[in-house]
C-alpha cells in the first residue's frame, strides 16, 4: 500500500459550483450584431423622433425592446437613460412624459449637461439603454382636488401626473407653471380647453418676474391649503414652496421631486471614511460627487435621490439632506450619497 495519498482535484459538484452554460453578455454581444436593440434582459431603445419644445428643451420618443415592463409604470415616475460618451457609459434620470399606445416612451430633455446634450442630438435609429420605471412621485389613490406646481424642466413629471389625473372627470385640478420658454404651453392650453375641471395658470418669467408666494397661491387657488399638492422644479422655487408649507403647517399635503441638487456652499469640507474599502477623502459637495472627485467609483444611478442605487449605511457622523434640509445625526442609518452632504466627520459602510 502506498505511503502517500493520491491527489484528487475537487470537482465542481463538491464545491456546489455550477458553471454558466450561457453567458448573458455573450448572448447580448451576438444579438446586437443582428439587431442593435436585441438583448436577453437589458432594456434597449431606439430613437424614433425628436421634437424641439424650445431652443434648449427637446421631447424625445423612444421605442424600447420587449424587456421594458410597461405595466409597472405609474405616472410621475422616471427612467435612467444610459449613453456612451467618449467610450464612457454615462447615466442620467429623466421623467417619463407619457407612454403611447404603440408602446413608445416619451421623455423631455433640457440641455443642461453633457448627457442631455448628447441625447437631444441623437439621430433617428440610434440606440440607448433604459432602466425600468422607478420613483415614488406618483398620485395618491383618491379623487380629491389637487394642485400641481412646476418650473422649468420640472414640467415633465408634472405633465405626466396631469394626464393621469385627467382620467378622473370629477377631480378638480389646478396647475401653476413658471416658465421662461413656454415649453408644453400650447399642449397645456389645449388640455384646459378640453377639460372643464382643469385650470391652467401660466407664468412666463421673462415677462413677469413673479415668484412663488403665499399671496400668489391664495389668489390663484383659494383653497390650496386643503388640497394635495405636487411640485417639481428649480431649487429656488422648491425652497420657497417648502417654506410656505412649513409656515402653514401643511407639509403633509406636499409631494415633491427635484431635478437640481444644490449643496450648502457655506459648510466646511468634512473628512469622510469609506470603511470597507479603507478609503478617506474630504467632502465639500454631496458625498457622491466628493467621492468621485477623490477617484472613487461608488455605485449610483439617477444622481437625484430617486433610484436608491447609491443608498448605503452611514455608520457614524451627521449628514444633511440637500433636498429637504433634514439633518441626520443617528448612527447606522440609510442615506443616499447623491443627496447627502457631510456636516461632520462621517464614516460610511462602503
Amino acid at each position: 500500500m502506498s505511503n502517500y495519498m493520491q491527489y484528487q482535484p475537487a470537482t465542481n459538484q463538491q464545491h456546489g459550483y455550477r458553471p454558466e452554460l450561457i453567458r448573458e453578455d455573450f448572448v447580448d454581444f451576438i444579438a446586437e450584431k443582428i439587431n442593435p436593440v436585441w438583448a436577453w434582459k437589458k432594456v434597449k431603445a431606439t430613437v424614433v423622433k425628436t421634437r424641439a419644445l424650445s431652443p434648449d428643451f427637446y421631447q424625445i420618443q423612444l421605442r424600447p425592446n420587449r424587456n421594458f415592463k410597461h405595466q409597472q409604470f405609474k405616472a410621475g415616475q422616471s427612467i435612467l437613460v444610459t449613453v456612451e460618451i467618449a467610450g464612457v457609459r454615462q447615466q442620467r434620470s429623466y421623467s417619463v412624459v407619457k407612454f403611447l399606445a404603440n408602446g413608445n416612451v416619451i421623455i423631455a430633455v433640457k440641455q443642461q449637461g453633457k448627457v442631455s446634450k448628447v441625447l437631444s442630438q441623437l439621430a433617428f435609429g440610434k440606440v440607448v439603454e433604459l432602466s425600468q420605471p422607478q420613483g415614488d412621485f406618483v398620485l395618491n389613490q383618491d379623487t380629491t382636488p389637487i394642485l400641481l406646481i412646476a418650473s422649468g424642466s420640472g414640467i415633465t413629471a408634472i405633465y405626466s401626473l396631469l394626464l393621469e389625473a385627467l382620467k378622473e372627470p370629477n377631480r378638480s385640478i389646478d396647475l401653476i407653471y413658471f416658465s421662461r420658454d413656454d415649453a408644453f404651453h400650447a399642449d397645456l392650453e389645449k388640455l384646459a380647453q378640453q377639460h372643464d375641471q382643469f385650470h391652467y395658470h401660466a407664468i412666463n418669467t421673462t415677462q413677469n418676474k413673479q415668484h412663488l408666494t403665499v399671496e400668489l397661491l391664495e389668489s390663484l387657488v383659494a383653497d390650496f391649503q386643503t388640497r394635495q399638492s405636487y411640485a417639481c422644479g428649480a431649487s429656488a422655487m422648491m425652497q420657497s414652496l417648502n417654506q410656505i408649507f412649513q409656515d402653514l403647517k401643511i407639509t403633509q399635503q406636499l409631494k415633491q421631486e427635484y431635478f437640481q441638487i444644490t449643496v450648502d456652499e457655506s459648510l466646511a469640507a468634512q473628512p469622510v471614511v469609506f470603511l470597507r474599502s479603507q478609503q478617506a477623502f474630504e467632502a465639500k459637495s454631496n458625498l457622491l460627487e466628493s467621492a468621485e472627485q477623490a477617484g472613487l467609483k461608488p455605485t449610483h444611478g439617477c444622481r437625484m435621490g430617486i433610484c436608491n442605487t447609491c443608498t448605503c449605511t452611514k455608520v457614524s457622523g451627521s449628514t444633511k439632506n440637500v433636498l429637504t434640509g433634514e439633518i441626520d445625526h443617528a448612527s447606522n442609518t440609510q442615506i443616499k450619497l447623491c443627496i447627502s452632504q457631510a456636516i461632520s466627520p462621517v464614516t460610511i459602510n462602503l
